[in-house]
């Protein structure tokens, strides 16, 4: 939030010095960012008088003119229209630096004559965008600093800006006013009484205002005026100043207009062009979805479900408290403009500008919530200004729904200030110092104003006492230490999981990695990242220019400086959150783990080998278990590009419930990323493991049978092609109650079986709970296992 201190004086009157009240802000939660001094740049700008200016002898637009400066009569070619002898002008000599052409002046030629310097035009010097002329000084003595002259003539042009950061909860400090009522409660000041216009509609007026029924949580309220006759064009001096100190840029009187009530009172309006709207009426409702409108950025949106919008008979004009529509936008041929002042709801508006991806000034006030009180107030503020500028005549006003109550009260409880804070404040200072925010008290109830969305009980009163009397004075005192019994867990379930799954993946032998959310963008394409949406506007390197759709680059990037360096046999692991947006919420916590190398140093014995998946798969579900996976899971197919088409396995719990992915990474990616493979891998999400269904630190009882368990071998033909899971699924489903667990032990490939065809043993372990098996149970188990693969999969028991 910027403002100027003489804008900043339109509500506060004050003497204090800048300094003075950028340090009450700071100390009253408004964070200072910023300090502009606007007449730094122009601290070498002097003022001279023209005392001849004679046509240039090789050029008609040029004038050699002769200027007295602080350091005599100078020599200046200027080719602007209006210069000439006895007028007063700024004076840029060599060396000056000129901001607005973004040039040193020096001493140069032109067209043969000699030049000491430049008459500066207002748009040279950053003052506006004029630059018909050179800039003519009704005063001023020859010699003197053009900055001097400008802070006493017109102070606006040299105000100091002031910037502030704005938390979200104080959406009152986003209007100038706001700022100013914080420091008058300090005592920086008094504030100015409020002006409270009074604008009689002349005529009732024409254009039409609903509401939708299901969309009156969405904008409770609409207010509306139609001017007729205005005259649209550049605004007055004194309001382009302030918005273009602020940094916006003046368009016209009309748009100008609602900018200022935006930063001024924080209340966004918004203008139509009346003669645009089609029927005469607006609806404000719901989108179903599909429908599109065209910016005033200029750019074309396609509406979700659910958004509000405003439209005429046509279509969608307008995008409910974030952006108005080109079409229905005023322009410099506007004759008849219709003002809008409505209230949105926060949490909606926030929705549709995240979701369209759209970052206004109106949609930063509304989604956190300006004053619904001051709605009709700040569209006649604005129609009153418009009349005095841009003339016209105004109709009445018209209204769609109610203007929400915000109506609320707590009990001021003094002595709670000493509790909370720990700061003696008197009873009376405190009823004051409400007073001045704007509380209305009666007896002990403090009723809190409508522009303070942020009060929502009476320790919030305790807050707005004790930062107006200043924190600083808040003495520390030690108190004794006193717990009762058992403190309640403060970890969330995936916190702790976080935990579980670093402190088990360092017990596998694996070293953790803590590595940058930010990746380059070629690393991330590998991993399906690397769009606009995760990429970010001001990135610290190039190799940090989007956010991270994984931890496997940060990891194989750690990987292959280790191998530069000679370390060969690395076991690496990370938790921490990837992105797959650039929004609130587009992200989620991973746990990834990488081998390269070997299991060891090189043994005579041949102990060490290089890592393969099954390494992984082991600890991937040693990791899994100990964060509360079930034991019985299914390994299936079909990961990411990334991974090696064959030496992968996605460990889930159905076919779209994925807790995590193992396996070998493609060749290509090693190949990009410069590791030295193969490399093994494994990603999990701890979120995706189902949370137990009974919460409690106690373990269910070990249940054993007595009774001996039996295991039969089978063996299988299949074809190729065919997964030993295939095999397994189909041998567990023959008796799910028997088989306690089906393992492969032996896979046979050529000799007599031919070619595309393969023998896959299995072991099935049946564990009984009744009785002991007999014989004939064995085998009517047998058989059914039979039946089941060989349905399943069309092979045969091989003899």
């Amino acid at each position: 939030m910027k403002f100027t201190l003489s804008w900043l004086k339109q509500h506060l009157d004050t003497t204090a010095s800048v300094d003075e009240i950028t340090d009450a802000l700071t100390d009253l939660g408004l964070e200072v960012e910023g300090i502009e001094d606007r007449g730094a740049k122009l601290a070498d700008f002097t003022i001279g008088k023209v005392l001849s200016a004679e046509k240039h002898p090789d050029a008609d637009r040029l004038r050699v003119c002769q200027v007295a400066t602080d350091e005599g009569e100078k020599q200046i070619i200027c080719g602007a229209p209006n210069a000439r002898e006895g007028i007063t002008v700024v004076v840029a000599k060599p060396g000056v630096y000129v901001p607005g052409i973004d040039t040193t002046i020096g001493v140069g030629k032109i067209r043969g004559i000699e030049s000491f310097g430049m008459m500066a035009s207002e748009r040279e010097m950053e003052l506006s965008e004029e630059h018909d002329g050179i800039i003519e000084l009704p005063s001023g003595e020859v010699g003197d600093r053009f900055v001097d002259w400008l802070a006493e003539n017109d102070p606006a042009k040299v105000d100091p800006v002031i910037e502030i950061a704005i938390t979200p909860n104080r959406p009152d400090a986003l209007g100038v006013r706001g700022i100013a009522l914080d420091l008058a409660a300090r005592g920086i000041g008094k504030m100015k009484p409020a002006h409270h216009p009074s604008v009689e509609g002349a005529y009732p007026c024409p254009v039409t205002v609903t509401i939708d029924d299901d969309t009156l949580d969405q904008c409770p309220v609409f207010f509306g005026r139609l001017i007729r006759g205005v005259t649209n064009g550049p605004s007055p001096a004194w309001l382009q100043d302030r918005l273009r100190a602020i940094g916006l840029r003046p368009i016209s009187f009309l748009v100008d207009v609602t900018n200022f009530f935006t930063f001024d009172r924080n209340r966004p309006l918004h203008v139509f062009d009346a003669d645009k709207i089609a029927g005469n009426a607006l609806r404000i409702h719901r989108a179903k979805g599909g429908e599109t409108l065209m910016g005033l950025d200029e750019k074309e949106y396609t509406f979700d479900a659910g958004m509000t919008l405003i439209s005429d008979d046509n279509g969608p004009e307008s995008i409910g408290g974030v952006m108005g529509g080109l079409h229905s936008g005023c322009t410099e041929e506007t004759v008849n403009v219709f003002v809008e002042a409505a209230y949105f709801d926060p949490i909606r508006t926030a929705y549709t500008g995240r979701a369209l991806k759209i970052n206004s000034d109106a949609r930063y006030r509304f989604e956190r919530g300006i004053d619904p009180a001051f709605t009709p107030e700040g569209l006649d503020l604005a129609c009153e200004m418009i009349l005095e500028h841009a003339g016209g005549d105004v109709s009445s006003k018209v209204q769609a729904g109610a203007i929400p109550d915000t109506a609320r009260a707590f009990k001021l409880d003094a002595a709670r200030v000493q509790s909370l804070v720990g700061m003696d404040i008197p009873e009376s200072e405190q009823r004051q110092t409400l007073t001045r925010l704007g509380f209305r008290l009666e007896g002990d109830m403090a009723h809190v104003p409508s522009w303070r969305p942020d009060v929502m009980g009476e320790a919030d009163l305790v807050e707005e006492v004790a930062r107006v009397a200043s924190l600083t004075k808040l003495q520390g005192k030690p108190l004794p230490r006193i717990t009762e019994g058992v403190p309640k867990p403060v970890m969330t379930p995936i916190q702790r999981r976080e935990q579980i799954a670093r402190r088990t993946a360092a017990a596998l032998g694996y070293n953790e990695c803590v590595t940058y959310s930010f990746i380059d963008q070629a690393s991330a394409k590998l991993f399906g990242g690397g769009e606009d949406a995760t990429m970010l506007e001001n990135p610290i390197s190039s190799d940090m220019s989007h956010m991270r759709p994984a931890l496997l680059p940060g990891l194989l990037q750690a990987a292959a400086r280790n191998q530069a360096r000679g370390f060969a046999d690395l076991a690496l692991f990370e938790v921490g959150p990837a992105f797959h947006g650039g929004e609130p919420g587009e992200q989620r916590l991973l746990v990834s783990g990488l081998l390269v190398g070997r299991t060891g140093p090189k043994d005579v014995h041949g102990a060490s080998r290089a890592v393969d998946v099954h390494d992984v798969k082991a600890d991937a579900e040693a990791i899994l278990s100990a964060i509360g996976a079930p034991a019985k899971v299914q390994i299936m197919r079909g990961a990411d590009a990334w991974w090696h088409p064959g030496r992968h396995g996605k460990i889930c719990l159905g076919p779209k419930k994925v807790l995590g992915i193992f396996g070998e990474l493609h060749p290509r990616v090693l190949d990009a990323m410069d590791v030295k493979g193969p490399a093994m891998a494994f990603t999990l999400w701890p979120a995706e493991v189902p949370q137990p269904r009974k919460a409690g630190a106690n373990k269910g009882a070990l249940d054993i049978s007595d009774l001996q368990a039996v295991e039969r071998d089978f063996a299988f033909v299949v074809d190729a092609e065919v997964e030993a899971l295939t095999l397994v699924n189909a041998a567990m489903g023959a008796d799910k109650a028997l088989i306690e667990d089906v393992r492969v032990f032996d896979e046979f490939i050529g000799g007599s079986l031919g070619e595309g065809r393969k023998s896959l043993a299995l072991t099935v372990r049946l564990q009984p709970k009744d009785a002991t098996l007999k014989d004939a149970d064995i085998e009517a188990v047998a058989q059914k296992v039979i039946d089941k693969v060989t349905k399943a999969t069309g092979g045969t028991l091989r003899g």
